[in-house]
């Protein structure tokens, strides 16, 4: 188990959170008991539904508990293992985040590489994984959409969808503002304000985030202190809503971002051979690089929107066009160290720097859906997406390579739900979809011919609900998706050859309950869900040349559950608390892989010493997660309470790679989180003290395997203090 902690201190400290909880919980009693769950609305289905209506399984994540998580100024990554199913890592620091649902997901660190998991941004798709990590501020909430979803949305998807929707601009005057400052430096001011310019015609709303922590990360060899580990990032909003009529509206956005700052932090040999946990080698805040600069990173993205409805007598018609740019590099010292002095045995340097020059995105949705209140209920539509980048690499020892990447994407769909009863309901959508990829080459050490890539699949997927009673629901959903062709030319700077991965498909099975329990005090809702994928798309790394390439097994299955839980103990006291199971496994007999040059590797080699890796585990697919909050409050007179919220997530074991070895898996990675403040009980302000990672965990989120046990860790603790103001 990798830990900062003794098991004996994580023991008494998880016994320490279970007594408070079973504390307050007796308590419970004694105060007031009128309070229910409150009903939770959600666009899964691009409709505004009650979250116990709608036959997905799905997790929303907003208010307080979403304040909290980025209260020490984290950005999207931080959303990992706090949601059951959800796990999201990246080895290029604050971007190229990489998500994965259900233990499905892709590793591939290259910035053309495509991922099962789509993030969507106020109804945009963010396909390129730069544009993934676009900021998230002045949010109103989050949705997790787990399985196939390539029916209604944007990009084909196998594992599932995050949805962020900020605050929209509102026909009445409102604002919220959040400053947090806390350890290293770290200043977060987050918050907007919108209401009408024209009373009935036109309102706006404008959003700004501000996030900035100091350099805290010593270079030894270099001897420069607080040389690098911090960021500076800045975002802003502009909203624009027309409403003409009462049957015309029409949305304008404008986002912008910046970002410098510190890449990921790469720390060599600070795992031992046969093992897993951390070493002397470690110390958190102190690195022996002798290149990458200091590991820098920059970044500049911007997009426009414009969502046009017109309401028609029976139906809505939906208009989104989007248009998406970004610009940047991060370099690093991917060997983590330096062949002098180590920390332990380093056979060759690694000096990378790769960028995006020149993205650009364009999408365009059109989508009637029926406005009528009978049994029948429908939409369809048209997708349209257009992609095109230029992926720099620099290797450090030859010239920079330039490589060209498009992607443009066709596809048709629809959707139709039918009320059998008072209590049946079923539904059925189907989507068409081309896509087509292809990598030019600009400059590269070996020139190579145009690769081309493309497919036609059709997705669907057909799902029933049925009403127990006004409070419990039972749902079964069968559903296929399918992923694109993926073209990858991260080798082509290394003198290799660019590689391509077929589509996969999946075929996902989901039966569920929805329930509010106990007076509508406890909602419970589970899934339990099982899938095959077959020709999974996965990324190599290592072996012999050092090669990175995509490859597709031959079948990839699991199965597992979910459980999303809110109890209303009364007016004073919300409990949360969530948990699901995966267990994967790839199927293919034959497929060998590269491994790592120094670790343990515990599957059967190749003659040509390569991993067979049939039986394996997803590579970053923990086998659960749990995650939990509770929220206390007690009101002091004058419309005034003292609050305190906590959080806490636990990741189960997750192997890294492909292959399996005794050095690149995680266990029982643990953090919390901790707030405790005053606030007035309609929310206008309050004001807090702050603890994020409040036991200064250090977890392990990936490792580099090509050259030496060489890894990078989560972040630090931040303790600080947090002012938030709200109107109304």
């Amino acid at each position: 188990m990798i830990k900062s902690t003794s098991a004996k201190s994580r023991l008494s400290l998880s016994c320490g959170v279970a007594a408070l909880s079973a504390a307050l919980a007796l308590a419970a009693p004694a105060l007031a008991q009128e309070t229910t769950v409150g009903e939770v609305v959600v666009t899964a289905q691009k409709r505004s539904e009650n979250l116990q209506e709608v036959p997905l399984s799905v997790a929303s994540v907003s208010g307080e508990r979403l304040q909290s998580l980025f209260a020490a100024g984290d950005d999207i990554l931080t959303l990992s293992s706090r949601v059951p199913s959800l796990y999201a890592e990246s080895s290029n620091g604050r971007v190229a985040p990489r998500f994965y649902i259900r233990g499905l997901g892709n590793a591939d660190f290259d910035l053309a590489a495509s991922q099962p998991v789509s993030i969507i941004m106020d109804d945009v798709v963010m396909e390129n994984v730069v544009l993934k990590s676009t900021p998230l501020f002045d949010l109103d909430r989050v949705e997790v959409l787990r399985g196939p979803q390539g029916t209604l949305f944007g990009r084909n998807t196998t594992a599932g969808i995050v949805k962020f929707d900020t605050v929209r601009p509102g026909q009445s005057l409102s604002a919220r503002g959040t400053a947090t400052y806390g350890s290293y430096g770290t200043l977060t001011l987050d918050g907007g304000v919108g209401g009408p310019i024209v009373d009935g015609l036109l309102a706006a709303r404008a959003s700004v985030l501000v996030q900035h922590r100091e350099d805290w990360i010593d270079n030894a060899f270099t001897k420069k202190d607080n040389a690098l580990g911090g960021y500076d990032e800045t975002a802003f909003r502009l909203q624009l809503l027309l409403t003409p009529t009462e049957n015309l509206s029409a949305l304008l956005a404008f986002h912008n971002r910046s970002l410098e700052g510190t890449s990921a932090v790469f720390r060599a040999n600070i795992l031992t051979k046969g093992g897993n946990s951390l070493n002397a080698n470690y110390d958190r805040e102190k690195v022996y690089f002798d290149g990458g600069g200091d590991n820098p990173q920059a970044y500049d993205g911007s997009g426009i929107s414009l969502k046009v409805e017109y309401k028609l007598p029976a139906a809505t018609l939906t208009s989104i066009t989007a248009f998406e740019t970004a610009n940047g590099f991060s370099r690093g010292d991917i060997d983590g160290g330096n062949m002098a002095t180590g920390p332990g045995f380093i056979p060759f340097p690694s000096d990378t720097t790769d960028g995006i020059e020149d993205l650009d995105q364009i999408t365009q949705e059109i989508r009637l859906a029926s406005d009528t209140d009978g049994p029948v209920s429908w939409q369809v539509g048209a997708y349209y997406f257009d992609s095109q980048m230029v992926l720099r690499t620099d290797p450090g020892f030859v010239a920079a390579t330039e490589l060209r990447h498009e992607n443009t994407s066709w596809a048709v769909f629809g959707q139709a739900s039918y009320q059998l009863s008072e209590a049946w309901k079923v539904t059925a959508g189907l989507r068409w979809t081309s896509d087509e990829k292809s990598l030019t080459n600009i400059v590269a050490p070996i020139p190579f011919s145009k690769v081309d890539a493309s497919d036609e699949q059709v997705s669907w997927d057909l799902s029933a609900f049925y009403d127990v009673s006004d409070t419990v629901g039972l749902y079964g959903r069968v559903a296929r998706g399918f992923r694109g062709p993926t073209i990858q030319g991260r080798d082509v700077a290394f003198f290799g050859a660019p590689s391509v991965a077929q589509s996969e498909t999946i075929l996902s099975w989901e039966a569920g309950f929805k329930s509010e329990l106990f007076e509508r005090r406890v909602r419970l809702n589970g899934a339990l869900f099982t899938y095959t994928v077959d020709d999974p798309q996965f990324t190599a790394v290592g072996g012999a040349g050092n090669i990175v390439q995509l490859l597709n097994a031959q079948e990839g299955q699991a199965w597992g559950f979910e459980l999303d839980g809110e109890w209303v103990v009364n007016d004073n006291l919300v409990l949360t608390a969530g948990y699901s199971y995966a267990d994967t496994e790839i199927n293919d007999s034959k497929l060998a892989v590269g491994i790592c040059a120094q670790c343990t590797v515990t599957d059967p080699l190749t003659s040509q010493q390569r991993a067979l890796i049939d039986g394996n585990p997803f590579p970053n697919a923990p086998e659960y997660i749990f995650d939990a909050s509770a929220r206390f409050s007690l009101p002091i007179g004058n419309g005034g309470q003292i609050f305190a919220f906590t959080d806490w997530n636990v990741q189960g074991p997750t192997n890294l790679f492909l292959y399996e070895s005794k050095e690149f898996y995680t266990d029982g990675n643990l953090e919390g989180g901790l707030k405790v403040g005053y606030a007035r009980e309609d929310g206008a302000w309050e004001v807090a003290l702050f603890g994020r990672n409040i036991t200064d965990e250090s977890n392990i989120k990936g490792g580099i395997d090509f050259n030496n046990n060489t890894a990078f860790v989560n972040e630090p603790r931040v303790i600080g203090v947090s002012l938030t103001a709200r109107l109304p």
